[in-house]
């Protein structure tokens, strides 16, 4: 049995017994701004362990790819130290949600492990939470008890935070046999290397408060979590996690590349591989290096990465080649690795390239480094500087230690560590403390009553509606008075809440003498939408009927954009490529916003391109057509876009454009391209690392956008003095010229600089035995330190004090040579005290000094103040 077969066969298990397979969600969780990484197979079901999101099917089934590399649950400094850890693993997981609970999982685990997957029952073991009689009662039936061991809260107690759901574990171990060790159970074998543990039930059958009690949940869930790799490791009978046919190819391409054998440095290989498939899947759902957060840890990674192939002797970029293997291994079953292969690609090497100079520069940094230590007299590494060497130039610590060691030197280890905590904090950047509460939700408990309000929409602007909830400040009631804000449920309405991007619809809704004004929809559960608003007339009850009306002009425009939208998410791929994937949007009447992943900024010719790509498609009129079908019929469907952190239904809405463009959307568009008229983008920029922003317009204010950028050609030809046709050629010319006049300017500068520093060269004067230059000069200010090191130059041994008046204000520049700081002459402590008679203030070095102030007249009283002050020291 090799990993896919064992993947298959575990889906296929569950699915006999009445669970639905879902997809992974991606490994970067869009939604979810506790978690760095997706770090186990419960993540995309969150919200609704947490009530926060309605049961569509209480059986659910999933092989889940997992990182785990910062936060809460980090595995990176292990993975090349031990048999068993990984950064990217998958996690196989079967989900109850208030349908089975303790029997029926334990009784699901025992026989998939041993029937199916027919792992050998006598070196099973179990363990369960040290207070859970139950599950101890249920293994019985399957296990003898001998082989079932009780632990504690630390290892077999699972809570999702400081509150919320929370239950005892029950997990399967694999005895190894005595060559992993002489711990007679798992309770002792504390090195966890002979009873290998392979899959984890939790039962989430409390909620615990504020106050640490836990009580009861009323529907009991199962959350279980299996790693693939561990599993195959067990059925093909290797050591390690390496050996399985999941890294067979890999190491061998690592052995190719490197040209050289696995066991001279299984530590390497085994980095090296792991990272790869870290990397590679994050920045195939979007991610990238980068300085903060999420591309902080992957920058992390990849450099780690990059200096244990150091070890093989691998000093170029080489992370590209093998990527081939692991999408020949894995894009298969995960598609996306393939569409991103060419970014993964680009990404991977412009980072090594950038930390492969950095290494280089390290080696003379740490030459530096090591000189100051010597020189210091503490004879020390600093803190600051050993974080340097392991932070940005991946020396780890050891080494660190060993260099210094070696130099007769000793490393600051509290300021080290106290760096190291803060460099912490910063990798687990969106995990924070978040209280997650399982509570039945305001809405949820609504629902219970009343019906989820019907969405008529897409086919009218206008409905007769029944008032079903009034909402003010966050309670329900049965009357609305004159003046007062509240949030309305109706029991249809052809308003559009908030979501997917799209705006919601503002609009009226009235009854009689009662007018209620709409000034947004949001649907803050499913099936709830709240019409926000205020109640600018009459009196309003709980169940009485009222028509509702949005703004259609508004509509108008947002469908247009929305449909762009689509267009313009179809032109990116064509242009860019496949690797583009969205990473947010803004759908308003007034402009769209799109958000995607790319690792650079677009060319003018790009736009252009994705512009005419859109146009093209405007004017060929293609009917958008929707349709509304099975998510379980369309989810593996690679030309039909499906969208991260989105959550599908079992029923979901297909949003067709011609023949190209198939998005999952639940939003409104027009009934043809034809009808957006014009699309013109209006900016592009970076929004975060490795993300891009397009804001663009439609209609009539694309068309306003274009007459602007007319009539801005319009004024420059005017100013020119030529034809609209020929604005650009006047341009170059006029350019060409004021090149030419900056080129004789400046040779005439350079001539007139020259003689004025033989002019003041000539007018020096002696202070005691030491030249001095005293003079106020009209120069440009990029001209002015220049003048100043020049005159120091020429004097030899001296003093040089330069002004010159800028607007209206002032500045001083002095400098000594080196031979009078020597003396004492402190260049920094003059300027402060002439400062003050320019109104002004300064500072600087013992050589240089600066000052500037806003008294001009003070300018004489400076340079007599400085004499006096340098005639002192004489």
């Amino acid at each position: 049995m090799n990993s896919r077969e064992l993947r298959k066969k575990f889906l296929q298990y569950f699915q006999s017994h009445g669970h639905t397979i879902r997809p992974s969600s991606p490994v970067v969780p869009h939604d979810d701004p506790t978690l760095l990484f997706t770090n186990a197979g419960m993540n995309q079901f969150k919200k609704v362990f947490l009530g926060q999101s309605p049961i569509e099917t209480k059986r659910v089934a999933t092989a889940q790819k997992c990182i785990r590399v910062g936060g809460k649950h980090n595995d990176l400094d292990n993975v090349g130290h031990t048999s068993r850890h990984l950064t990217f693993f998958e996690m196989l997981g079967n989900f109850s949600f208030g349908d089975y609970f303790k029997e029926d999982a334990i009784r699901f685990a025992w026989d998939l492990a041993t029937n199916v997957l027919e792992i050998d029952t006598d070196k099973i073991w179990v363990s369960v939470f040290e207070e859970d009689d139950e599950a101890h009662s249920i293994w019985q039936e399957h296990i003898n008890e001998s082989r079932i061991v009780r632990i504690g809260a630390k290892d077999n107690f699972w809570a999702m935070g400081d509150t919320g759901p929370c239950g005892p574990c029950t997990e399967l171990f694999y005895d190894r046999g005595p060559s992993f060790g002489d711990a007679p159970n798992p309770k002792e074998d504390h090195a966890g290397e002979r009873f290998f543990e392979f899959w984890n039930l939790v039962f989430m059958q409390y909620n615990r408060d504020e106050h640490g009690k836990k009580h009861p949940l009323p529907k009991p869930c199962v959350d279980t979590g299996m790693g693939l790799e561990r599993l195959i490791s067990l059925k093909m009978g290797v050591n390690t996690l390496f050996q399985t046919d999941i890294f067979r190819a890999l190491i061998e391409n690592i052995e190719r590349v490197s040209h050289m054998k696995y066991g001279s440095n299984p530590a390497a290989f085994h980095v090296i591989a792991d990272h790869l498939r870290s990397l590679s899947f994050a920045i195939a759902d979007g991610a990238q290096p980068g300085n903060v957060e999420r591309g902080y840890v992957l920058r992390k990674v990849l450099r780690r990465a990059v200096r244990y192939a150091r070890q093989l002797k691998l000093e170029k970029p080489f992370l590209a080649e093998l990527l081939p293997t692991l999408i020949a291994e894995m894009g298969d079953d995960y598609p996306e690795l393939k569409s991103s292969e060419m970014r993964i690609a680009e990404i991977v090497t412009v980072e090594e390239e950038n930390f492969l100079r950095t290494l280089r520069r390290g080696g003379n940094i740490l030459t530096s480094i090591i000189e100051n230590a010597k020189a210091s007299e503490k004879h020390q590494i600093t803190g600051e500087e050993a974080f340097k060497l392991k932070d940005t130039y991946g020396f780890p610590l050891e080494e660190i230690m060993l260099l210094a060691k070696d130099n007769e030197l000793n490393v600051n280890l509290d300021a080290f560590m106290l760096l190291e905590e803060k460099a912490k904090e910063l990798s687990k950047g969106a995990h924070v403390k978040h209280s997650q509460k399982a509570e039945e939700s305001l809405f949820a408990t609504f629902l219970e009553n009343s019906p989820p309000t019907e969405f008529t929409g897409y086919t009218e602007t206008e409905s007769n509606a029944t008032i079903i909830g009034i909402l003010v400040d966050g309670s329900f009631r049965e009357i609305l008075e004159e003046g007062q804000k509240a949030s309305l449920i109706l029991d249809k309405t052809p308003c559009y809440a908030e979501m997917g991007g799209q705006v919601g619809d503002r609009g009226s809704l009235s009854h009689h003498t009662a007018s209620f004004t709409i000034e947004n929809c949001t649907t803050p559960f499913p099936g709830i939408s709240l019409h926000h608003g205020v109640l600018k007339h009459g009196t309003l009850l709980l169940g009485e009927p009222v028509d509702v009306a949005l703004e259609k002009n508004r509509r108008d425009e947002v469908i247009k954009n929305h449909t762009a939208t689509h267009l313009l998410h179809w032109a990116l791929e064509a242009v860019l490529g496949t690797h583009i994937r969205q990473a947010g949007s803004y759908v308003g009447e007034d402009r769209l916003r799109f958000d995607f992943s790319h690792h650079k900024g677009l060319t003018a010719a790009e736009i252009r391109a994705i512009e005419e790509k859109v146009n093209s498609e405007i004017r060929n009129a293609h009917p958008v057509t929707t349709k509304e079908t099975s998510f379980e019929a369309i989810k593996n469907r690679g030309d039909v876009k499906q969208f991260f952190g989105d959550k599908y239904g079992e029923k979901v809405r297909l949003v067709t454009i011609g023949d190209f463009s198939k998005e999952l959307c639940g939003g409104t568009h027009v009934a043809s391209t034809q009808e957006i008229g014009l699309f013109r983008i209006v900016k592009e920029a970076s929004v975060a690392q490795g993300v891009r922003r397009i804001e663009a317009v439609t209609s009539k204010l694309a068309e306003e956008f274009m007459y602007e950028k007319e009539g801005l050609l319009e004024t420059i030809a005017t100013l020119l003095e030529c034809p609209d046709n020929k604005a650009v050629d006047s341009l170059k010319s006029l350019l060409g010229e004021y090149k030419k006049t900056k080129e004789e300017l400046k040779k005439m500068r350079a001539s007139h600089i020259k003689s004025l520093r033989e002019e003041l060269y000539e007018k020096r004067i002696s202070l005691g035995t030491k030249n001095a230059i005293f003079a106020e000069v009209e120069l440009f200010k990029e001209e002015f330190a220049p003048l100043a090191q020049d005159l120091l130059q020429k004097l030899g041994s001296g003093i040089i004090l330069l002004a010159m008046k800028e607007g209206d204000r002032c500045q001083l520049l002095l400098k000594i040579s080196p031979e009078l700081v020597a003396q004492g002459y402190n260049a920094q402590n003059i300027i402060q005290q002439v400062a003050p008679l320019i109104d002004g203030n300064g500072g600087g070095k013992k050589d240089t000094a600066q000052a500037g102030g806003k008294n001009q007249k003070g300018i004489e009283s400076a340079f007599a103040k400085t004499k006096e002050l340098l005639e002192q020291e004489l």
